[in-house]
């Protein structure tokens, strides 16, 4: 059975390693999502086989959980229930979410806030998360504003992109923020040892864009990131994998993000349309099937499960409200890789390293 708040003494010699900020190295609130928690709890017992050293703290009604985790050999040894009576609703206002503090998003990212968790995972309500996260965890006192970022594929292979909507509006500080998180979170996912970073606008010459993306640009070029600063980019350079970092504002990354979601919805329905249209079509179909199959995996959304709220005191991480077990483990995955590789250590080391964006930043609002 897993441990209780009543029961959470280690056995001897059953130590696990565990993360600085505390004893969990995940808070997991296993009521949200619209297949919880069941799919959270599947997910959870892939994700304890592919991180057996992990300590998971689950939040959310005790008597529902109780008998749905002793079901699942793996989580249940990895796991603490606490007890969370209330759920927020998807469509719960962040303000009303804020105010109720026995739902199971909240206890999660309370126990992030106190410092028992190095972070949390959640499949609920978006703005609430955004909320709680921003309200309650808070910024890191280097950052100005968090960044939503995420994983997507590219012709080369992954690629990192950030922000996704969670600041339509950005100075050239926070792009350059932006930047060194979004560094820091390719390091840690991908494991790139020198990713590098694009900045998105309106065309690849250096006088395009306005001023602020022009100021970005320049104090990148002369950080410790100018080695692996590519330059402006363009909206094709995402798919085309020109860069390992693409670092936007929330407003064109939302939009980026959406815009592709729906390309990839309407190759999928074409092809369907395609192989469905005559009998030597759906001939072809099967002589194809296994290359459509490869296609498939490698563009399957679950992949890229896991948004990551960066820039906060801890980590949080937003899995779709829809996924399945399979990706709601991924989003899991994406949350180890950062705890292990101390990200918001590296981010910190980052923004020490240049000085001078404060200066460069308040220049640019004086003019």
């Amino acid at each position: 059975m897993s441990q209780t708040e009543n029961s959470r003494a280690a056995k001897p010699g059953s130590e696990v390693t565990r993360p600085a900020a505390g004893s969990f190295h995940l808070a997991i609130d296993a009521m949200g999502g619209d297949h919880a928690p069941e799919s959270v709890l599947d997910g959870m017992e892939l994700a304890a086989e592919r991180h057996p050293e992990a300590r998971f703290l689950l939040v959310g009604d005790e008597a529902r959980l109780a008998p749905l985790l002793a079901k699942h050999k793996r989580a249940s040894k990895a796991c603490t229930i606490r007890h969370a009576p209330d759920v927020v609703s998807g469509d719960m206002k962040p303000t009303a979410a804020l105010r109720m503090r026995t739902s199971s998003m909240r206890v999660a990212i309370d126990a992030v806030a106190a410092g028992e968790a190095a972070g949390v995972v959640s499949a609920g309500n978006t703005g609430a998360l955004m909320a709680l996260g921003k309200i309650v965890v808070k910024t890191l006192p280097e950052i100005d504003r968090p960044a939503l970022a995420a994983v997507g594929p590219s012709a080369r292979g992954d690629v990192v992109l950030l922000d996704l909507g969670a600041n339509i509006v950005c100075d050239a500080r926070n792009l350059v923020e932006f930047a060194v998180m979004g560094d820091a979170f390719a390091r840690a996912v991908l494991g790139l040892p020198n990713p590098t970073i694009g900045l998105m606008n309106v065309g690849s010459e250096e006088l395009k864009g306005d001023e602020r993306v022009r100021l970005a640009a320049d104090m990148l070029r002369t950080s410790p990131l100018a080695a692996n600063f590519h330059g402006f980019i363009e909206g094709h350079d995402i798919t085309s994998g020109t860069v390992d970092v693409v670092v936007t504002d929330g407003f064109t990354g939302n939009v980026a993000l959406k815009t592709g979601e729906g390309a990839l919805k309407l190759v999928g329905g074409l092809l369907k349309q395609v192989f469905t249209s005559s009998l030597a079509a759906k001939l072809g179909y099967l002589l194809a099937k296994p290359a459509l199959d490869r296609l498939r995996e490698w563009m399957d959304p679950r992949r890229y499960n896991g948004a990551v709220l960066i820039g906060l005191n801890g980590l949080v991480v937003k899995s779709h409200g829809g996924t399945d077990a399979l990706g709601f483990a991924h989003a899991m995955d994406v949350a180890m890789d950062m705890v292990t590789h101390r990200v918001n250590d590296r981010i910190r080391e980052g923004l020490a390293a240049m000085p001078s964006r404060k200066r460069d930043a308040a220049s640019l609002t004086a003019e």
